[in-house]
């Protein structure tokens, strides 16, 4: 059940794919005004509760990641920062993960596309089940959410940028205020790629991928003069993981990103072994729930990075 009646409504049908300053806005709003957005989930309405592989292996991804908006926020100009408070999601019941060859952490390691359909309790967010007796806890939230660069032309919706997009931080979730550089006037604020859960990280490259209405508000913070985004959240960001502790996996050398490699390397074998998975699907578990963290990074030439997995999924 939705818990805020926002001022107005974007629908799926107004999306669009890609940054681009000359995008119309869909909407013109004043600060303190709220609106729900409906976004079509990141494989831009490919995918759905009955794909199986063979809809994967013909992604279109032209038309992936879509984002829902513009909004243009009146008196937003360069050098103020607009703040987004995200005020609740209202989630479909369904989602997907997927291995997509070429893509993600390990991609020279898993070759093969996988597909997981989902299928959850939109209304008590009840864990998502996940192979033989996997149970993964639910945070809805938006991985793509920015503003529209000052650079001209369309730029790409996948890399995270300056202004926001891709970001896929999981604490995008309801309660979490945001504040964003605004980069040309009104900001041209979008919002999708919305997930049912991920881990830091999303090593796979995608986590449960699940249409989601969002709600927020928007205010307006004139000579913010931000760098990059910020954002403060409600309270505890892991304590839905934290019940049964965690397996911790560590990769040590002079690359942080060899670091990840090794540790999500060894996270696939622990689970692989110990619950008779597929290494692929260990992979996918791994994006949806466990967290990368830089554990140190002070001592050279060797840097430490741990990879997280909730015990709580399979205790």
């Amino acid at each position: 059940m939705k818990k805020h009646v926002c001022n107005h409504t974007i629908h799926d049908h107004q999306c669009h794919f890609g940054w681009n300053r000359d995008n119309p806005p869909v909407l013109r709003i004043a600060p303190g005004e709220t609106v729900e957005f409906n976004p079509v989930d990141s494989s831009g309405g490919q995918l759905s509760a009955g794909s199986t592989l063979a809809d994967l292996a013909a992604l279109d991804f032209g038309k992936v990641n879509p984002v829902a908006g513009p909004v243009f926020i009146e008196g937003a100009q360069p050098g103020d920062a607009i703040k987004v408070t995200l005020l609740d999601f209202t989630p479909s019941g369904w989602g997907w993960t997927a291995n997509i060859p070429g893509f993600g952490l390990l991609a020279d390691q898993f070759k093969d596309p996988a597909l997981h359909i989902w299928k959850y309790d939109a209304t008590s967010l009840a864990p998502a089940m996940f192979g033989p007796g996997g149970r993964v806890p639910l945070k809805p939230f938006c991985g793509t959410i920015g503003l529209a660069p000052a650079e001209a032309g369309l730029h790409s919706v996948v890399p995270p940028r300056r202004m926001g997009g891709n970001m896929d931080i999981r604490d995008m979730a309801a309660g979490t205020e945001l504040y964003l550089p605004v980069e040309v006037a009104g900001g041209l604020f979008s919002v999708g790629d919305t997930h049912a859960c991920q881990g830091d990280g999303e090593v796979c490259g995608t986590a449960i991928e699940s249409p989601c209405s969002v709600a927020a508000k928007f205010e307006l913070v004139k000579s913010a003069n931000l760098a990059f985004p910020r954002f403060t959240t409600p309270g505890p960001v892991s304590r839905h993981l934290d019940a049964k502790g965690y397996e911790v996996t560590t990769g040590i050398g002079p690359d942080l990103m060899e670091g990840a490699r090794a540790a999500v390397s060894g996270m696939i074998d622990l689970l692989s072994r110990r619950y008779n998975m597929a290494a692929v699907d260990a992979y996918m578990l791994c994006s949806v729930c466990g967290d990368l963290r830089i554990s140190e990074i002070v001592d050279m030439p060797n840097w430490v990075v741990s990879f997280y997995f909730p015990r709580v999924v399979f205790e």
